[in-house]
């Protein structure tokens, strides 16, 4: 999910499948980027090493062609001579350097910059390079400049010097290599080299120091490093002339040819490497430091210089002189058409981007802009994920829908747990009421014949108290029996606006408190058990007023939850429930009121009715007067229509 290796590709020759990386082999044109910066090591280039070995056994003539850059790799070895020994004991016959085929390639390279054709010159030394115009800038494959590159030129010349039955092994930081040319056998790369050396145990220690195998090099051995052919050409980079353009790097490449194809780059010469340098090349060891790498080539260089037989070089120059250097390029156009731009901004909307503003352009996707990236996703290379705006936007999203959902868990599994205490409180109530009846109605009956019979006033008095608490047991096993009944609602459609009137008006009401209705529906008709459904009403209206023993204001609204659902609230400016007591509230026989004056099961019951209606009902409240404005709201939502 990093999209180091899209972001990396000039080619852009990765596809996202998934959140993972496939390269695409048709559009790869074998810079090894992705293998250079992939952390997780899960791409790799094509390995020869024991084809290598195999060729070497074989008997046949070999010869290693080792690129400038060794010095930059092996900088363990401080005799590059014990290097070319232990390149030896793998068994070549010869070990030259690409160098001279560099010196070579610099030779043409200056007498086509000294012609006096005013066709800007694009340097084709760089494999990678040429892949990318052949393929991706084919209107440009006329301005490549038509020359082998170091490794073939070398090769051709140890083929005229040793015969053209030698097999050649090209050694150095380039994957690209792998794919260029078939006048050589192998190419492996430095880290190849490496293994090779491991598997057969072959250590500085143990080489015998040897220099290279003629031809020698000369001023060809700076060639991996930035300007290093220009250099090598004798060329000077004269800024205020501008003759001369060096890009490196993926980005600076892909500039440079869009400025030149556009016309508005003038040069003579255009010289691109698509790494920052061949010493930072995906064949060389991850763990070299660039401007170390430089130096270490520089130094190789300067003492190379100080003991190079130059009458010996300039012979060997003057005998390759007639080799064909010459080489030729072909249009093989990859790009894929562009999409409409509908479709483009189709993708974009479906990513959150609905106006320039919402482009960032950060690059968090592996491509520069969120139009490419766009381009992308319709052509099938990229996924919407790969927006890291986007994404982080849609995992806000998730964790507020989780949130909610872990609300609405804990909300009904609260309701779980207070139906399952009402159910088990139902059964207890109902045994209770059952067997306190009977025994009820005898007091009842018996203490109200003899409030007929006796005429003593102060037992008159005894018996009336009898009455009025045996009058209050019988509520109480009422209340205990309603509330264990669980009684079916009859549903029929009542106009609520009418309906919440009556109630009200059911209730009585004390001179220091106002009542207030406030209606905001379109339908008022609701579905419900009306005599049940006035029960909660009544009983919570009747509740409010008890909370406001020094007056206040009772207001019931009903409105309209969704098309589907309705809302009656019922609020009070009363004294308030404190937080302790909320999650008690709907308990049966907890009551806060005064001894006598509450049995703790009218707000259960209310409970058990709205619950009959498959309705839901909850409360706000405040008890702190420091906390403005205190009171209740008991809010019931109940649906239009149960069925």
């Amino acid at each position: 999910m990093c999209f180091t290796c899209v972001r990396d590709c000039p080619a852009k020759a990765i596809k996202i499948i998934n959140g993972q990386a496939e390269v695409i082999s048709e559009r790869c044109i074998g810079c090894g980027n992705c293998v250079r910066v992939c952390r997780q090591g899960a791409k790799t280039y094509l390995r020869l090493t024991s084809d290598v070995l195999e060729l070497l056994q074989s008997g046949k003539r070999t010869v290693a062609c080792v690129a400038p850059s060794f010095p930059a790799e092996f900088t363990e070895i401080a005799d590059y001579r014990k290097f070319v020994g232990m390149v030896k004991m793998l068994g070549f016959d010869y070990v030259t350097e690409v160098a001279f085929g560099a010196d070579m390639v610099a030779i043409a390279y200056k007498q086509l910059h000294q012609s006096e054709s005013e066709k800007g010159i694009i340097s084709s030394d760089c494999p990678a390079i040429v892949y990318y115009i052949e393929h991706y800038q084919p209107e440009l494959v006329e301005n490549l400049a038509p020359i082998v590159s170091p490794m073939v030129a070398a090769s051709r010349v140890l083929k005229k010097k040793y015969g053209d039955d030698l097999n050649v092994v090209f050694i150095g930081p380039c994957v690209a290599k792998k794919a260029e040319s078939e006048e050589i056998q192998y190419a492996i790369t430095f880290t190849e080299l490496r293994e090779l050396f491991k598997e057969k145990n072959i250590k500085p220690a143990m080489a015998e120091a040897r220099e290279f195998d003629p031809p020698h090099a000369g001023k060809g051995s700076i060639f991996p490093v930035s300007h290093g052919l220009l250099q090598n050409m004798e060329i000077e980079d004269d800024i205020t002339k501008g003759d001369v353009i060096v890009a490196e790097g993926r980005v600076n490449i892909k500039d440079a040819l869009s400025e030149f194809a556009q016309g508005v780059l003038k040069t003579r010469h255009l010289e691109l490497l698509c790494c920052e340098g061949c010493i930072m090349g995906p064949g060389m060891s991850n763990d070299g430091k660039k401007y170390v790498r430089r130096a270490c080539i520089s130094k190789y260089v300067e003492e190379k210089m100080k003991n190079l037989d130059q009458a010996d070089w300039q012979n060997e120059v003057n005998q390759a002189v007639d080799v064909d250097l010459s080489t030729s390029f072909n249009r093989m156009d990859r790009r894929t058409q562009s999409p409409t731009s509908d479709k483009i901004v189709e993708v974009l909307h479906s990513m959150g981007k609905h106006s320039a503003l919402d482009y960032l352009d950060c690059g968090a996707c592996g491509y520069d802009t969120c139009i490419e990236h766009a381009i992308a996703i319709v052509q099938g290379l990229a996924e919407n994920e790969m927006c890291l705006p986007y994404t982080i936007e849609k995992l806000h999203q998730s964790v507020e829908n989780l949130n909610m959902s872990n609300t609405e868990l804990a909300s009904a599994k609260e309701a779980l747990k207070q139906s399952e205490k009402l159910a088990h409180m139902g059964q207890l109530s109902a045994g209770i009421a059952h067997e306190l009846n009977n025994p009820l109605g005898v007091i009842t009956m018996y203490s109200n014949l003899l409030l007929d019979e006796v005429k003593d006033e102060t037992m008159r008095n005894d018996l009336n108290l009898i009455v009025e608490q045996a009058d209050r047991c019988r509520k109480i096993v009422g209340g205990l029996l309603n509330f264990a009944r669980k009684n079916q609602v009859r549903l029929i459609e009542t106009d609520l606006d009418k309906f919440v009137n009556r109630s009200v008006q059911s209730v009585v009401i004390p001179e220091n408190v106002s009542v207030r209705i406030d209606v905001d529906m379109n339908d008022p008709f609701v579905f419900m058990d009306a005599d049940q459904m006035m029960q909660v009403l009544t009983n919570l209206e009747k509740n409010a007023v008890e909370a406001m023993p020094d007056g206040g204001i009772l207001t019931v609204s009903i409105r309209e939850a969704s098309a589907e659902e309705v809302e009656i609230l019922i609020s009070d400016t009363g004294t308030g429930i404190s937080e302790d007591n909320l999650d008690k509230i709907f308990t049966p026989f907890f009551t806060t009121k005064e001894v006598g004056k509450g049995t703790g099961l009218g707000l259960p019951l209310c409970y058990g009715i709205v619950k009959m209606h498959q309705g839901k009902i909850t409360l706000t409240s405040n008890d702190d007067p420091a906390k403005a404005p205190t009171g209740t709201t008991f809010i019931i939502r109940l649906p239009r229509n149960p069925q």
